[in-house]
């Protein structure tokens, strides 16, 4: 083992932002035993971690596109280089229009009913060559899955796209085939689709691009449906996820169709979102009742606009980010990575936070708490990393370690406390004295 360990800190009324810092040292565990200990146990492994990563939104996009190219290049960077950004590995687009996109759109003509005119031109304006130069600035391919806010509005009970409606069952077999003409036309232009997730928020009836599923509807769109013409397509290796929305409802969504054996055999695992409620503990339950399926949190935002400099956002990040990966989540997907200085745009005024916030009047970018919280994980736990067990009296502390694929060992302390907490870190016979300032976050690499 390694007698130092590398600390990177980001702190309130400080300068230290994803700030390196003087290495700690190991020693024997009898000459520091005076606080209240964190023991790590590296025997004890648990899920495996995909990674992390941002939405493609027409939104985000869009945005880039009002900036230079110099600044569109340092987001790009900031998100994806591996080295100076934050390794994103992951990505999230929308199926046609989401509230993210400038306005209402699909990729057929209305009343299409075999699919002729499918078309995904606009996605190659903005959205695909973002998801590339993405790509190109990590190094490799990116997980990238796919949602869908509404099918079209002639597929729908309430003949729009807007306000909830349902999907109509003679175009259930319509909208599969949907799904499997967006996952071709991506991979014809060089982009593959790691999985989709079968409706965006479907208990959500929103002023926006919505549709409603009761968890029995999605289960039997998924056993009849999506899953079997996914197979007779070829696409049975894209991961199908279901849920898609609040931890306050995935226990009740997930079970509906995972206890059916054959809906859940075309299932890789459920989505959610953090809105509503911090039950992470639902999120384990889901965990405890199907442990052969996996879990990824698929999208979290802060809402009500833009938030410069406030702090509550990476508090609200880190927190929630703990909390579900503590419970067997294997991935965080944040929402927009960038939006504009109003916190758009957004084609129904539902405007929003982002990690990074592009001022297109004045041509600057700013970088919010949010994007240095997301760093603490995203930049030093890796794709195929492994969450292990530790033990601690530290109540006030969130707390969560795994170990990398090349043996290190990451550490992630949060202290949202108005004081300093200090604690020994124990690994096996040894011990290094830490301390985490108020309102600061912590990786601590050994």
């Amino acid at each position: 083992m390694s007698k130092s360990i590398k600390v990177i800190e980001t702190a309130k009324n400080t300068d230290a932002r994803l700030t390196e810092q003087e290495k700690l040292q190991f020693k024997d565990f009898k000459e520091v035993n005076n606080k209240p200990v964190l023991e790590l146990d590296n025997t004890k492994k648990y899920q495996q971690i995909l990674g992390f990563g941002g939405a493609f939104t027409e939104a985000a996009a869009h945005t880039l596109s009002q900036i230079s190219p110099e600044l569109r290049q340092e987001v790009i960077e900031s998100y994806f280089n591996q080295d100076t950004g934050l390794g994103y590995s992951m990505g999230r687009v929308h199926i046609h229009s989401c509230d993210f996109a400038l306005e209402n759109y699909t990729y057929v003509d209305d009343g299409d009913e075999n699919l002729e005119t499918f078309d995904i031109s606009r996605d190659k304006d903005k959205i695909i060559p973002l998801i590339k130069d993405a790509t190109a600035e990590r190094g490799d391919n990116l997980k990238i899955l796919a949602s869908p806010w509404s099918p079209p509005s002639w597929m729908k009970t309430n003949n729009q796209m807007n306000n909830g409606g349902k999907l109509l069952p003679e175009y259930r077999e319509t909208w599969a085939e949907y799904f499997t003409k967006f996952i071709k036309a991506y991979q014809e232009n060089g982009i593959d689709i790691w999985g989709i997730t079968v409706q965006n928020e479907p208990e959500a009836v929103q002023t926006w691009d919505s549709c409603i599923y009761t968890p029995e509807e999605e289960r039997d769109f998924v056993k009849y449906y999506l899953g079997p013409i996914m197979e007779r397509e070829g696409l049975e290796d894209v991961k199908i996820l279901i849920c898609d929305h609040n931890r306050d409802i995935i226990v009740k969504r997930a079970s509906a169709v995972l206890s059916d054996k054959e809906a859940a055999s075309y299932v890789w695992g459920t989505g959610f979102h953090w809105y509503v409620s911090e039950e992470f503990e639902n999120v384990g339950r889901v965990h405890e009742l199907y442990p052969d399926k996996n879990l990824l949190f698929t999208e979290g935002c802060q809402e009500g606009g833009v938030k410069l400099g406030e702090w509550f956002t990476g508090e609200r990040y880190g927190r929630n980010m703990i909390g579900d990966l503590n419970n067997w989540t294997r991935g965080y997907l944040d929402w927009n990575l960038v939006l504009n200085e109003i916190g758009g745009p957004n084609h129904v005024g539902n405007y929003c936070d982002a990690p990074i916030i592009a001022d297109t009047k004045e041509g600057k970018l700013h970088y919010n708490s949010s994007y240095y919280y997301i760093g603490h994980f995203s930049k030093y736990i890796k794709p195929g990393a492994r969450r292990i067990s530790w033990e601690t009296g530290l109540d006030e502390l969130d707390i969560i370690a795994f170990e990398n694929p090349d043996g290190s060992i990451v550490l992630v302390v949060m202290n949202e406390t108005d004081r300093e907490q200090e604690f020994i870190l124990q690994q096996a016979d040894s011990g290094a004295e830490i301390k985490s300032q108020a309102h600061s976050i912590k990786t601590l690499i050994i």
